[in-house]
């Protein structure tokens, strides 16, 4: 049997329909170890430039690493720096606000103090103004009772025109609750001057009737109300008629007093018929305002009566001062009369003065040397006349 010789095209076996040979496989394992040995290859350079682009990033990085860290130190001194500042100056900020806050705070307090000082006195006065008012409330409740009892209500009128009287007239030109001559005792009498008979005032009010018109609930009531303060009031001012105007004891006009201003002139306003028969019965009504006003003219008569009164003791008084007047006046003319004597012998002696003095004057300048001496009046008597007679004549000369 032969020996069997392999060839290269043989077929060694057969992959699905293709037969593969001999030559075929070497071909396959060929190329499998070329293309397994290439990539080696590869690899080990494509490693070694790896390696070397890894040890120049790592030197790069390294650099990087280093110049970075450079940066770091530097820019933490300039955070360090930047933070010291920041410290400081918030610091700075915190104390200044500190210290503005504490001014604040104590201005503030001052404030608050100062406004509690003023709320405790403004409370104070609240306090005093309310014991005031309460004080009033009682003042008008008291007064809300006089008011409503008849006696008491005369009482306060009554009071009332006392102390206008009492504060417009001196002493001793009123008097209060005299009896007249038909036994009636006004509230009031005025003395008026030069023997007039007195002035009749009245107090007696009837105040109950303008309540009842004022607390009147419905327009049938306040009729009512009215009706009836109408009918008091024309009572009240015939029985002033009838008891307080007297021929030759008391004036021919009595005055009706109201003790309220609001009341006068709700009278004037709403009841002119009760005004009009007041009239008719010479009879005045007056508030506290008018009852003052007459008063006052009232007082104006009473000093024009004492001026007149003591008119004559004034003109004697007014003569002697005129007597007194005219010795003064004669006596200043007197002294005049001796100012001028004087003043005239005064003249004269400046004029005497004046020309003793104009002589001595020119005596003292006079020239005895060229004069010549005088003789001797002992050994030549004759010679020393002749000699002072010519003197005289000179200085008679000369003046």
């Amino acid at each position: 049997m032969e020996p069997a010789i392999l060839t290269l095209d043989r077929p060694i076996f057969i992959l699905g329909a293709y037969p593969v040979t001999l030559g075929m496989c070497l071909f396959i394992t060929v190329a499998i170890l070329l293309f397994a040995g290439i990539p080696a290859v590869l690899g080990r350079r494509r490693d070694r430039q790896s390696a070397q682009e890894a040890e120049r990033r790592m030197t790069a990085l390294l650099a990087a690493q280093t110049e970075m860290q450079g940066r770091i130190a530097a820019m933490a001194d300039v955070f360090g720096a930047r933070q010291s500042e920041l410290n400081q100056s918030i610091s700075q900020r915190i104390d200044g606000m500190t210290h503005r806050l504490g001014t604040s705070i104590t201005e503030q307090t001052k404030a608050t103090h100062e406004n509690l000082r003023r709320l405790q006195e403004r409370l104070a006065v609240i306090d005093t103004a309310q014991t005031n008012i309460q004080s009033l409330a009682k003042d008008m409740a008291g007064l809300q009772s006089i008011l409503s009892n008849k006696q008491t209500r005369g009482a306060f009128g009554q009071s009332r025109m006392e102390t206008i009287i009492a504060d417009g007239l001196p002493m001793g030109a009123y008097a209060f609750q005299t009896t007249l001559s038909n036994g009636s005792r006004p509230d009031c009498t005025v003395r008026m001057p030069n023997g007039q008979p007195v002035l009749v005032i009245d107090a007696k009010f009837p105040l109950e009737g303008w309540n009842a018109i004022r607390s009147a609930g419905d327009p049938d009531a306040a009729r009512q109300a009215q009706q009836q303060f109408r009918r008091d009031m024309e009572v009240h001012i015939r029985d002033i008629s009838g008891k307080y105007l007297i021929p030759g004891e008391t004036q021919e006009t009595a005055f009706l007093f109201v003790p309220s201003e609001s009341i006068f002139a709700e009278i004037h306003e709403h009841f002119e018929g009760i005004v009009q028969k007041a009239h008719r019965s010479r009879i005045v009504i007056v508030s506290p305002s008018l009852l003052m006003l007459s008063i006052q003219v009232i007082q104006a008569i009473l000093r024009d009566a004492r001026m007149r009164e003591q008119a004559h003791l004034i003109q004697g008084e007014v003569i002697r001062l005129m007597e007194d007047l005219t010795r003064l006046d004669d006596r200043v003319r007197k002294l005049h009369g001796h100012f001028l004597t004087t003043q005239k012998d005064v003249d004269d002696i400046l004029v005497s003065s004046e020309k003793l003095k104009r002589r001595g004057t020119r005596i003292e300048a006079l020239d005895l040397e060229t004069a010549g001496a005088l003789p001797d009046a002992k050994t030549e008597p004759k010679a020393f006349d002749n000699r002072m007679g010519q003197l005289k004549l000179r200085v008679v000369d000369e003046d």
